[in-house]
């Protein structure tokens, strides 16, 4: 497919009632196939809707977020500004150096995408709901994948299936040596169900 091409058929503004699924498809059959790409397509995807929490430029900085879409999707006509008008104040999220570090310290060195991906996931942890909804991905089974694919060492720690912005919340209060739950173990909590609980699809 021409870059041409791919441009006309990817630039949602230039087809305003293109659908969320053809907008994937035509993201997924233009981009580079690797599984950050398939992943980002879902982001993309769902922040071109409206949904999700991510804003301008998916939380990157403009030249990250050129030069991620020109690594993943050559060719790509995509607007920066988020549909949904959603802006992220950073300004109320205290965590947000001690989430950057933990995620560059567990990121994969391999994976030229996942600085990128690190700091969508630090924008989406402002949101209210599961981090995979917030992020925009399709279940919270991709999220899964995408954080074992981008940060295999961390996921690893998931060993109890905690939900995933807890688990990351918890990593940063035990790195600083910060235990506030008061249960003795996390199998007689009461509120066991908050954070290991089942998290509905789509």
């Amino acid at each position: 497919m021409h870059l041409e091409s791919f441009a006309s058929r990817v630039g949602f503004y230039s087809n305003p009632v293109m659908t969320r699924e053809q907008l994937y498809r035509n993201l997924t059959e233009g981009s580079n196939r690797s599984p950050n790409a398939i992943w980002l397509a879902q982001i993309i995807t769902s922040w071109r809707f409206g949904e999700g929490v991510l804003p301008d430029c998916l939380g990157l900085e403009p030249d990250q977020f050129e030069k991620l879409l020109k690594r993943c999707f050559p060719g790509a006509d995509i607007e920066r500004q988020a549909t949904s008008g959603k802006v992220l104040d950073f300004s109320r999220m205290l965590e947000r150096e001690d989430l950057e570090k933990l995620l560059a310290e567990f990121r994969s060195s391999a994976v030229a995408e996942s600085e990128c991906i690190a700091a969508i996931i630090v924008a989406a942890c402002l949101g209210s709901d599961h981090l995979w909804q917030d992020l925009g991905l399709w279940s919270r089974k991709e999220l899964s994948a995408l954080l074992t694919h981008n940060f295999p060492d961390l996921a690893a720690r998931n060993t109890k299936d905690m939900k995933w912005k807890k688990f990351i919340y918890k990593q940063l209060c035990e790195a600083e040596g910060l235990y506030l739950c008061r249960a003795p173990s996390c199998e007689v909590c009461v509120d066991y169900r908050q954070c290991f609980g089942p998290e509905d699809d789509r």
